[in-house]
């Protein structure tokens, strides 16, 4: 059986980018925070599309093209910022994300080629 194909190199950060909103430190990521964070599959196929099929270095709620009130986009981008999954920026009016690669990759090395991995049911 071969093995899936490893993650795509993260884009490198580009200048004069605004600070992050509020995140947990690389040091105080917990792996139980960042799995119930990904436990919804909301938020996992956030994260994998992220990952898969980013063309720049973040982007807006509206890039995902999910048809969920901005409220409940709101929260699910909030939870996987606070697990330490994402970064968040503002920009303006608008919130951008991207994954936290190396910071999961030196926490817990192999949990991404998984989210990677996962194959989404249709519908979820």
């Amino acid at each position: 059986m071969a093995e899936p194909p490893g993650l795509p190199e993260p884009l490198p950060e580009p200048p004069g980018l605004p600070d992050p909103l509020p995140e947990p430190a690389v040091a105080d990521l917990r792996l139980e925070t960042v799995l119930g964070a990904l436990s919804d599959p909301l938020r996992l196929r956030i994260v994998r599309k992220l990952l898969l099929e980013s063309e720049d270095f973040d982007h807006t709620c509206g890039w995902f093209g999910l048809d969920r009130p901005k409220s409940s986009l709101t929260h699910h981008f909030r939870a996987l910022r606070e697990a330490g999954v994402t970064r968040q920026r503002q920009y303006g009016l608008e919130r951008r994300s991207h994954v936290r690669v190396a910071d999961l990759n030196a926490r817990f090395p192999g949990l991404l080629d998984l989210v990677a991995a996962w194959t989404p049911r249709d519908g979820s």
